[in-house]
């Protein structure tokens, strides 16, 4: 029998290339996005069933999820990959991108973790895939709000590990570096506010290095090989760090935080 994943967040990026990757190595693959026409070079894969899931809309994930298991049976495999990029000083940033971003990534994130899990309990097997960042357990100028959400979901799914253990079902995170997707265009967003003249220049050249950083990352399809693996895995480990720039893993446990400052400082605030 085939095995089932459900990916949220398909329109494009991690998304995207995971639900070609699993397709094309035979598995059946819940595609879930807000558009569908988004998906136009997806419908030549036979085994990928598209769903319109809103993960802010608790409706829209219910439904998504019964249509997936109507079709194939059953969920294995849950990746969640939906979110966006928020960043910008904290007095710019008003307060329903301040919803938008943890509704977004962390509450949506959760939502459909619930609702998937008691398909899972009582299936009596099942892997969540929680698509972390290096930003879940570092800390860089301009994305107070981001890392806010993605530290969240770092503990989200520590804690998440010890209740579903006995069911079966285990957990991990995928945590990638800088990738080259439109996660710094499409799906990013920049809050300013012309008010706030002294954060210009700290503003301004965190964004260029953030941006062309994003030219310089690892692809989409690197991830998706990686989630791939995961997923196929007899057992999993709770951290994995993937693609480039996730030495800052390293660097931002080992060095004094004076030491860490004042080179995050030196690089990206010029």
């Amino acid at each position: 029998m085939k095995k089932t994943v459900l990916i949220t967040g398909c329109s494009s990026g991690i998304g995207k290339e995971s639900a070609i990757y699993f397709a094309k190595n035979g598995w059946n693959v819940i595609a879930t996005l807000r558009n569908i026409d988004t998906a136009h070079d997806l419908k030549q894969y036979p085994n990928i069933l598209f769903v319109i899931m809103d993960v802010r809309n608790n409706d829209s994930i219910k439904a998504a999820i019964k249509t997936g298991i109507d079709k194939f049976g059953q969920i294995d495999v849950l990746i969640n990959n939906a979110g966006y990029y928020s960043i910008g000083v904290i007095e710019a940033i008003n307060e329903d991108e301040i919803e938008r971003q943890i509704d977004t990534n962390l509450t949506g994130l959760i939502r459909v973790t619930k609702e998937t899990v008691p398909y899972m309990r009582k299936q009596r097997h099942g892997r969540i895939i929680n698509i972390s960042s290096v930003a879940g357990r570092t800390t860089v100028p301009l994305q107070s709000i981001y890392h806010a959400t993605k530290w969240g979901v770092e503990g989200f799914t520590q804690s998440l590990q010890f209740e579903l253990a006995e069911f079966g079902i285990d957990v991990t995170l995928v945590e990638p570096g800088v990738i080259n997707t439109d996660f710094y265009s499409r799906s990013m967003t920049l809050s300013t506010n012309s008010e706030l003249d002294e954060y210009s220049k700290i503003s301004s050249s965190v964004a260029k290095y953030l941006i062309e950083g994003g030219k310089n990352g690892s692809t989409a399809t690197e991830v998706a090989r990686k989630i791939f693996l995961i997923a196929n895995s007899k057992k999993v480990k709770l951290h994995y760090p993937v693609g480039k720039s996730t030495g800052i893993l390293t660097l931002h446990r080992l060095l004094p935080r004076s030491i860490y400052f004042a080179a995050i400082k030196n690089t990206m605030m010029k």
